[in-house]
């Protein structure tokens, strides 16, 4: 194997990996054998070459755009409901799908399928503008035909806004974009402003001499809907989205999540095929045999078309958000789940070899560097940062993905986030006791807490922390990492006094007390402080004051200007000119 240029492999510790097996069978004149079973897995169909013979699909629309810049009420506005009032602080946490139907423009051509219908669907997606769903607007991105960008006019181009802007440039040639420059009703409001803001990031209006279509809306006053909804049927004409309406179908997960009566729910995008109950579908590594349909606003339907968004019950697991869906019969699904299974075992398998390897290979190496040839425990150290440890719940899988990303990245060298546990659904006992066992808390994101889940936190003394709002999460993890850190010591002067004589001060039992009669330059003498003694500038004596005293009474601090005695705990070599330096020590939490 040497002589192979295999030297790293040949150790009698390496552990070979599947590539490296194939090779030895060959060399002892083996032949390998490939099982075609396992290799079995369900994809998409191919792309029709023609697809103009297609029907039309209802094109899919996401609107994006920064934090706050009024991207739901608008769309409240075009579905005349009230999901805006509904959420916390007003923000969206997930991803939000419904369809609406909308008059076809008049630009349609004649010869198109839908050319005599009076009216056409248009699937609007609504994606969060806070930043910690950057990966949730990315899966908006490549599952939609037509984005709206939204900008405020009293706020312009924000960093969520720059963005987006840099999604839609990856994906130019695939994605149709309309500008709606909204809030133009508040005072304050400037669109030539933003207008040339956008020219600045690359993003040229026609109003400006560009090519990208942009309209004034109001998401409040209703102004500008209208022109809006034109614009995005024409576009959407212009981009002609057609898809297969039979065959199997295919679309991707928007949310995940447990409904009570449902069980594991999805909300599912479909893009090509059909979807009907008793339907078999395949996502990731779970499985779904279809149990209920039920269209956005939670009423049941019996086949769900190309470019609309259902919620499917009926999965063994909760999918991951963003994963391929595909449907096939039932024992397709079952063979191509269960070597989706083999192969995320076997992928894990040869990562924690590699792992190995990597390791035994480094310990080689030092050991030869040592010169050690005896075994030494493999002990790990104690030191490094310290961790905040936290099980998360939420409320959907896309707002978990993304709360779990924007914590994982607080902190630093000295004190990080570690998320042993996340998932989705209320808090139950089984996730105190892992939070116990890990010594950290609980996060619930806008789920509630069992019962039994409160008592056994109670009981345990795990803390559970209840939020709706992320950026509340975000600053709640933010300053316990903090408080994990080591505390900043200062030191701050408050007074300074000379000693101007001495006096013997008789007590109980001939006692006899040796006190300073001093003078306040500077500052306040505060008994409770620490005090330093300096001799002709050299330190003597750092400690705590026994008494202070203005003539015979006791006092606990002496202002500057007066006179007063002081002693010293354990300290009575005080002479006349001495300086003492009173100050108090302050902690200061670390900094990220």
């Amino acid at each position: 194997m040497r002589a192979a240029g295999m030297a790293e492999e040949s150790s009698h510790d390496h552990i070979l990996n599947a590539d490296t097996a194939c090779l030895f069978a060959l060399e002892f004149n083996k032949n390998p054998i490939v099982d075609d079973e396992a290799a079995f897995d369900l994809y998409a169909a191919p792309v029709a070459t023609n697809s103009s013979s297609l029907p039309r699909r209802p094109p899919v629309v996401t609107i994006m755009g920064h934090v706050d810049h009024g991207k739901t009420t608008l769309l409240d506005s075009l579905r005349s409901s009230s999901v805006a009032k509904g959420e916390a602080g007003g923000i969206t946490q997930h991803i939000g799908a419904f369809s609406v139907s909308v008059p076809k423009s008049s630009s349609a051509s004649s010869t198109s399928p839908s050319s005599e219908e009076g009216s056409r669907s248009i699937t609007f997606l609504d994606t969060p503008g806070h930043a910690a769903f950057s990966a949730m607007r990315a899966r908006g991105a490549r599952v939609t035909d037509i984005i709206v960008l939204v900008v405020a006019a009293d706020d312009g181009v924000m960093p969520q806004t720059r963005e987006v802007i840099q999604l839609i440039k990856r994906e130019s040639d695939k994605i149709g974009l309309v500008v709606a420059i909204n809030k133009v009703d508040k005072p304050g409001a400037d669109v030539e402003s933003v207008q040339s803001a956008l020219w600045a990031e690359g993003i040229h209006l026609e109003s400006m001499g560009g090519d990208i279509p942009s309209v004034e809306v109001s998401g409040l006053t209703g102004q500008g809907l209208d022109q809006l909804v034109e614009i995005i049927s024409v576009l959407a004409e212009i981009r002609d989205v057609r898809a297969e309406e039979n065959g199997p179908a295919q679309g991707f997960i928007l949310e995940s999540k447990v409904l009570r009566g449902f069980g594991n729910t999805a909300t599912v995008l479909l893009l090509r095929g059909s979807l009907t109950a008793a339907s078999h579908l395949i996502c990731g590594t779970t499985h779904a045999k279809v149990r209920h349909l039920t269209d956005s606003s939670g009423n049941p339907i019996k086949r769900a078309a190309p470019g609309s968004a259902v919620i499917v019950s009926g999965w063994k697991e909760l999918p991951q958000v963003g994963d391929e869906v595909l449907q096939g019969k039932e024992d397709e699904v079952k063979k191509a789940l269960a070597n989706r299974l083999r192969k995320m075992k076997i992928a894990s398998t040869l990562n924690d070899a590699e792992v190995i390897n990597a390791t035994r290979r480094a310990e080689r190496e030092r050991k030869a560097e040592d010169g050690v040839v005896e075994e030494e425990s493999n002990v790990m150290s104690p030191t490094g940062p310290k961790a905040l440890r936290l099980v998360v719940k939420g409320d959907v899988s896309g707002s978990v993905e993304a709360l779990v990303s924007a914590v994982e990245v607080i902190g630093n060298k000295d004190a990080t986030v570690n998320v042993v546990s996340s998932g989705v659904g209320e808090v139950t006992e089984s996730d105190v006791m892992m939070a116990k066992a890990a010594g950290g808390m609980i996060v619930a994101f806008a789920v509630p807490v069992s019962r039994l889940a409160d008592q056994a936190a109670a009981q345990n003394g795990v803390n559970i922390y209840s939020e709706k709002i992320i950026y509340r999460v975000l600053d709640e993890v933010k300053e316990r990492v903090i408080d994990l850190l080591p505390k900043i010591t200062e030191t701050r002067v408050t007074g300074e006094a000379t000693v101007q004589q001495m006096f013997d001060i008789h007590g109980k039992g001939r006692t006899i007390t040796r006190v300073a009669g001093c003078r306040v330059g500077n500052g306040t003498i505060h008994k409770e402080h620490r005090a330093k003694v300096f001799r002709s500038g050299v330190l003597l004596h750092d400690g705590l004051l026994d008494t202070l005293r203005i003539l015979k009474r006791d006092v606990t601090e002496v202002k500057k200007g007066l006179e007063c005695g002081l002693s010293f705990v354990k300290f009575d070599d005080l002479r006349e000119r001495d300086f003492v330096q009173m100050y108090e020590v302050i902690e200061k939490p670390g900094q990220l």
